[in-house]
């Protein structure tokens, strides 16, 4: 099992000291950098500014949110940074929800799955460069034919000859049509709450993927990549304050993230055994109640969710994550010290 250096989403400000931890990583033997967006800072340009000082680690998103960009548009950012570093980028994707599809990009969130597969399609058609890109599909058609065409649309490969045709795309998916359809058309899966206890309940689910006729991949060489925080302590006081800083975090993506009648992530917390709880969080949540919402968070699902404990413990719980198939673990590190402690640890 792989490490990489998850960066994440930026807040109301750009962090500080990332260059730092960036090279540490890459000294300390990381395999991976990647950096996410939300509705703020975007994926690409940070991945770029910091990717452009490493020379081994693979750079990638996780994830680019689909609406944000056209195919093709998507397909350029690949093209463009994987020639800059040496064909070293994974392109990490997702549908996100509707409260930031159609509230912040201004675009239809309905078929996620549909979209999904005409997305990676066109992708693969530019990076390929067999022929001029092409899409029937009703959600991107190529060229475009709809309400405003001036019927001028032509057929057209990249002017740019990409580096790699076969730039993996790792896709991320929480429910089972989903994660199906991310194992048979996707080089890898980015799931958000994958961890050794929940592990099981996605198993059939990739297995039907896998299974449909014109797979890309097979369970032997399809990637994993699960995100967590994983922190060293000294002892119970300090393993009981990480803890404790965790369920923030826990409570908003529980009961925080997305509209009440559709939250994605809530509903993975249903599936792990967790319906009631959500509920509850949820509804303090949206009124306003933050801190009891946090409050109700359990222990132990935070430390189901996250790797947090001695040396000892820490390995131990490694090496249940990767038993469940998981091939790069994403770590969101906070300090140099913490990059050179995980790695030597793990080594």
């Amino acid at each position: 099992m792989k490490l990489g250096l998850q960066l994440g989403y930026w807040g109301a400000q750009p962090p500080e000291g990332v260059g730092e931890l960036v090279a540490a990583a890459e000294e300390a033997g990381f395999d991976a950098l990647f950096t996410a967006e939300a509705w703020g800072s975007d994926a690409f340009s940070p991945l770029a500014w910091w990717g452009r000082e490493t020379s081994r680690m693979r750079l990638g998103t996780s994830i680019v949110q689909m609406s944000g960009r056209s195919p093709a548009s998507i397909a350029m950012h690949v093209l463009t940074l994987d020639h800059l570093s040496g064909g070293r980028v994974v392109l990490g994707m997702g549908v996100s929800g509707p409260q930031v599809v159609e509230g912040w990009y201004g675009q239809p969130f309905a078929k996620p799955l549909a979209r999904t597969r005409e997305v990676v399609s066109i992708v693969r058609q530019v990076l390929a460069r067999e022929a001029p890109v092409t899409n029937d599909g009703p959600h991107y058609p190529l060229p475009f034919h709809g309400e405003g065409a001036v019927g001028l649309g032509k057929p057209l490969k990249p002017i740019v000859h990409p580096l790699r045709a076969d730039v993996p795309i790792w896709l991320g998916a929480e429910g089972p049509k989903n994660v199906a359809q991310t194992a048979e058309i996707a080089d890898g899966w980015i799931p958000i709450f994958y961890t050794p206890k929940s592990a099981g309940m996605y198993q059939p689910w990739l297995d039907e993927g896998f299974a449909r006729p014109g797979a890309r991949r097979t369970r032997d060489d399809f990637e994993i990549a699960a995100t967590c925080h994983l922190q060293v302590v000294a002892d119970e006081e300090e393993k009981r304050a990480v803890t404790d800083g965790m369920k923030p975090y826990v409570s908003l993506y529980m009961g925080g993230m997305g509209a009440k009648e559709q939250n994605f992530h809530k509903q993975v917390f249903e599936r792990m055994g967790y319906a009631e709880l959500a509920d509850r969080v949820q509804q303090l949540y949206l009124d306003g109640h933050k801190e009891e919402a946090t409050a109700l968070i359990p222990d132990e699902l935070v430390h189901d969710l996250h790797i947090i404990g001695t040396e000892g413990e820490v390995k131990e719980k490694v090496a249940q994550w990767e038993e469940t198939g998981v091939t790069t673990l994403l770590l969101s590190c906070r300090s140099v010290a913490e990059v050179r402690q995980v790695a030597a640890l793990l080594a």
